[in-house]
């Protein structure tokens, strides 16, 4: 009894953030599921059959999340800079946007930061915890602050599960 309240509970507030999310990106595929309150700007584009899991996305630099992503909980992608050479210090009122392009694939741990202008390639893993501050290779595991190639995913295997549609 307790146990499918708790379900009903979480499948309605599930189904809020999911609204709040569709409501503010730019564009939105296909089976879109969100598990934890996120946020973000209007220029963000979601693939297919993503999953966030609490998410928020600053900035005004476009943000382009390709299909089948995964987050952890309290991911942060920040997609502009203040501008420090400007006419105030430490900065001004101007934002350059620094745009951010997670490819297919991409299964990203929770608190992880990413900073604007990189690409994350197709397949690759964030560890939890890791600031990404440059681009990350197709199916490399990165880990740490900042973010660092830890090992390369077996790729032949990653196109044989891709090839037959072995996704989560």
């Amino acid at each position: 009894m307790i146990h499918s309240i708790y379900l009903k509970y979480k499948n309605l507030k599930g189904s809020l953030y999911r609204w709040l999310v569709m409501r503010k990106a730019r564009s939105v595929g296909k089976g879109l599921k969100v598990w934890g309150r996120s946020e973000l700007n209007n220029y963000t584009f979601i693939g297919d059959f993503v999953n966030f899991n609490g998410i928020k996305i600053h900035g005004i630099g476009k943000v382009v999340i390709g299909n089948y992503f995964h987050s952890g909980i309290d991911c942060l992608l920040i997609s502009s800079n203040h501008n420090y050479n400007g006419e105030k210090i430490p900065y001004d009122e101007t934002h350059i946007p620094k745009d951010i392009t997670i490819e297919d694939f991409v299964w990203m741990g929770s608190k992880v930061i990413v900073l604007g202008g990189v690409t994350i390639g197709e397949g690759a893993i964030i560890q939890a915890g890791a600031l990404v501050i440059k681009d990350v290779p197709p199916y490399a595991i990165v880990g740490g602050n900042p973010a660092k190639v830890i090992k390369m995913r077996d790729i032949e295997k990653f196109e044989s599960l891709k090839k037959i549609g072995a996704y989560h």
